[in-house]
């Protein structure tokens, strides 16, 4: 039998920007996974063929990433939301785990918010490490800075940082070189309304509407303050891969898939509470 390739189909966001995904696999629940800043659908390519064996697998790229519409002005958390809703939604994906990757945890939180009646889950992979996570204005714009000034020169030391130095040297060098070829204004607006989300206390306050448990499969670059993210999120736990980097769904995947799959059983043996009974 002939092998079949699963060509990316396209849905339209809410604003009419085109979005790029794939379905892979069948089983419930769906699991759609999310990626981070200035990555893609193709950082995920370690979980697909293990995960797609069970359940139905969604990859997909958000709007100005890999294969998607280029055409917003702004790139907001909540337009990525919408983003994930239109491919949730066209998928006819009913009991939905979301799995997002760094940048993905802000965004599949705002896709919750959008989907109450599907979304039964939240997994971070590397990501919500403090949802208070405390950070100025000032604070933020000299992080900025060196990525406005020269976005292919300064992201690469700054996504550097996050690489284990044991991490193979062509897969470092694919993310590195990868990333920093992004278009510098999507990359420069997500970064600047994802931090924005932070400074002004929104993130926690996403949390604060959307009634769900969530987890996290994250490494040990950042420390996770389990009693900010509680004081928020209907429920929070975490699994930790020791000496784990950033991108640890791609370099420690033989540890990562377990942990992830871990993960989903205990969020479909916690009780669910209806999204419509968050508070206002």
């Amino acid at each position: 039998m002939p092998a079949q390739a699963e060509w990316p189909h396209v849905v339209r966001s809410k604003d009419g920007v085109p979005i790029s995904y794939e379905v892979h696999g069948s089983g419930e629940p769906t699991l759609v996974f999310v990626h981070g800043w200035s990555c893609d659908a193709r950082y995920w390519r370690e979980q697909v063929p293990y995960f797609s064996k069970k359940n139905r697998v969604v990859i997909l790229d958000l709007a100005g990433h890999g294969h998607s519409g280029l055409s917003r002005t702004k790139y907001a958390m909540s337009s990525f939301g919408e983003d994930v809703r239109a491919v949730t939604e066209t998928t006819d994906s009913r009991r939905v785990i979301l799995i997002g990757h760094s940048m993905g945890g802000s965004v599949i939180a705002e896709a919750a918010r959008l989907m109450p009646d599907r979304v039964i889950g939240l997994i971070g992979a590397d990501t919500l490490e403090n949802i208070e996570f405390p950070m100025t204005r000032e604070e933020f714009q000299k992080m900025l800075t060196p990525l406005e000034e020269n976005f292919q020169a300064a992201t690469r030391p700054f996504i550097s940082q996050m690489i284990s130095t044991n991490t193979d040297s062509q897969l470092r060098d694919w993310i590195l070189s990868d990333m920093s070829a992004a278009p510098p204004a999507v990359a420069l607006s997500a970064m600047n309304e994802m931090m924005t989300q932070f400074i002004s206390g929104d993130a926690a306050k996403i949390f604060e509407q959307i009634r769900l448990p969530v987890i996290s499969v994250n490494g040990e670059l950042w420390p996770i303050n389990y009693e900010a993210n509680r004081r928020h999120m209907l429920s929070y736990d975490a699994i930790v891969l020791k000496n784990a980097d950033h991108f640890l769904m791609m370099n420690r995947s033989e540890e990562f898939n377990p942990a992830l799959e871990r993960a989903i059983r205990m969020l479909l043996e916690k009780p669910v509470k209806p999204n419509a009974e968050a508070a206002p």
